[in-house]
């Protein structure tokens, strides 16, 4: 099934996994920024790391990966939420190329866990030596939970695709089906991984193994912007901020950096926001 993060299980070697699989709202994500292939590829590979990050959470929250540079990528960002909404962006140079590691040079890649309530947030760094993001998260779950991790990442011409097997963290692990496990998984090509559905990936990789396939879950990639979102963002301004903007331009327009959607706000529109605001009890707590 398209637009699915489903859970799998291989119970002889006590190995846990995942795979994603998206199809629906790629052009809408991706096509906002006119980004340079290898910028492309790898905001792809982002967003497809997402659901696999998530998984096998408990977290009740949103989940970023986020990279700052000040090379040719400036900035990186993919997000999940505890809905299975998933959306991601860059920022980059129009001629940005190079692999992983290359476009990442002198730059910081982290996890960042943000709850949706009550708890303290965790961000943990992500290392960016490698060719592949695959390798980075590889290295991220070493780090971060002490578990043997496998993930592969792809985007194709129609599909964002990604596959995790993680060691269960509890009960018995057989270590040569582990490596069982990896020789068949580097079989997988990122062309064909990116060209073929998740139910043809696990027939070809894994149909002599004991393998439970569950329920998938599931995920949309689209972002989460509206009008009413735009229009609490220029709240949190201030008035003071946005009325030289309407003064000197005659209206407010502002772009969503993930989507590219853009939201146009007339003068007398505007300063009834502001005017709502001022007329509020003071008690009033505005989310």
């Amino acid at each position: 099934m398209p637009d699915t993060l489903t859970d799998l299980l291989f119970p002889a070697y006590g190995v846990r996994g995942a795979l994603v699989e998206i199809t629906s709202g790629i052009d809408a994500m991706l096509g906002a920024r006119h980004y340079a292939p290898d910028v492309r590829r790898l905001v792809g590979q982002a967003i497809a790391a997402m659901p696999l990050l998530a998984s096998h959470s408990k977290f009740e929250g949103r989940i970023n990966l986020q990279f700052q540079g000040k090379g040719a990528l400036q900035m990186l960002v993919a997000q999940i939420d505890r809905h299975l909404q998933v959306r991601g962006m860059a920022k980059a140079a129009a001629d940005a190329q190079g692999d992983f590691e290359t476009l990442m040079h002198d730059g910081t890649l982290a996890v960042m866990l943000d709850p949706d309530a009550g708890t303290q947030g965790y961000q943990a760094f992500v290392p960016t030596r490698g060719a592949t993001l695959s390798r980075a998260l590889e290295g991220y779950f070493a780090q971060s939970e002490q578990l043997p991790t496998m993930l592969r990442l792809a985007l194709g011409p129609q599909r964002i695709a990604g596959i995790l097997l993680q060691r269960l963290p509890e009960g018995s692990f057989d270590a040569d089906g582990w490596d069982h496990l990896q020789i068949l998984l580097d079989t997988l090509g990122e062309e064909e991984h990116g060209a073929i559905d998740g139910a043809t990936l696990l027939r070809r990789l894994f149909h002599e193994e004991d393998l439970r396939v569950f329920e998938p879950r599931p995920l949309k990639l689209a972002c989460r912007c509206d009008r009413g979102s735009i229009a609490s963002l220029l709240l949190s301004l201030g008035e003071s901020e946005i009325e030289p903007v309407l003064v000197e331009q005659g209206k407010v327009d502002v772009t969503c950096e993930f989507c590219g959607q853009q939201y146009l706000f007339m003068p007398d529109e505007v300063r009834q926001l502001y005017a709502a605001e001022r007329s509020e009890p003071a008690t009033a707590t505005r989310h």
